[in-house]
């Protein structure tokens, strides 16, 4: 005996949108589909990750990711931060960390270093697997930022977010303005190599490190504690200062 098709109609809005094929953007589309299926995965089945996700409307009522999908129901799905006054119904996310901390998976390395640079504390191993990245989400609350859309269809996963753009620069700007950032920039605060806050230090402590140049020309030094690297404001400082005026971002 055949097993009977229903079908459900689905709209998609805002950036939710990234993860659909064109012809299912921003409109209301057809979805078939047969037995028993949540509502959460008949959503990653059509592409898009649940950690995205704020609200669900079925025929007008708020539901959560548990909610069976029945014939011809008519699902309306929302992103996290939708400008819309969704106080009133169910949220499917958790709320936002109050202290914003990364951690990325494998392809976001060059991401790495900008995201420290402007001072936000971000964890990244080019070894890490998906389950280290989700254990260490959950136990540090952090949020994963991921090229991998498939990390963010594992249920564990509580705050985490797609990345758009391909390029470090474009997605840091893109960072900052999803979680709305701005205030936390503190640029050069930490370092970049290992991730410690960096502590100025004393010249006459660490001039027997530092280049016959730099003994000259500098006064001014921070170390890590933890990698022993030391800092100055030299040419590589300059192409950082250039890069947070491209991003608009004063210091």
């Amino acid at each position: 005996m055949k097993e009977k098709k229903y079908k459900a109609y689905f709209r998609f809005y805002e950036e939710l949108n990234d993860f659909l094929p064109a012809e299912r953007r921003k409109v209301i589309f057809q979805h078939k589909f047969s037995g028993r299926v949540s509502v959460k995965d008949m959503i990653e089945s059509i592409g898009v990750p649940h950690s995205e996700i704020d609200l669900i409307l079925v025929n007008g009522v708020s539901v959560n990711f548990d909610y069976p999908v029945k014939d011809k129901d008519e699902i309306s799905v929302y992103p996290v931060f939708e400008s819309l006054d969704i106080s009133g119904v169910q949220h499917l996310r958790t709320k936002p960390l109050r202290k914003p901390k990364f951690i990325l998976d494998v392809h976001l390395g060059k991401l790495v270093k900008l995201m420290r640079m402007l001072g936000f504390d971000t964890l990244y191993e080019n070894n890490y697997n998906d389950k280290e990245i989700i254990n260490i989400s959950k136990k540090e609350r952090r949020t994963i930022l991921t090229r991998d859309i498939g990390i963010l269809k594992r249920n564990e996963v509580t705050h985490g977010y797609f990345v758009r753009n391909i390029k470090a620069e474009k997605q840091v700007a893109e960072i900052i303005e999803r979680f709305n950032l701005h205030k936390f920039i503190n640029p050069f605060s930490r370092c970049i190599e290992c991730n410690t806050l960096l502590e100025q230090v004393d010249k006459n402590s660490v001039i027997n490190r530092l280049p016959a140049k730099v003994k000259e020309s500098k006064n001014e030094f921070w170390i890590c504690r933890q990698c022993d690297k030391i800092y100055w404001r030299g040419t590589h400082y300059q192409k950082m200062k250039k890069l947070l005026d491209k991003l608009n971002i004063k210091n």
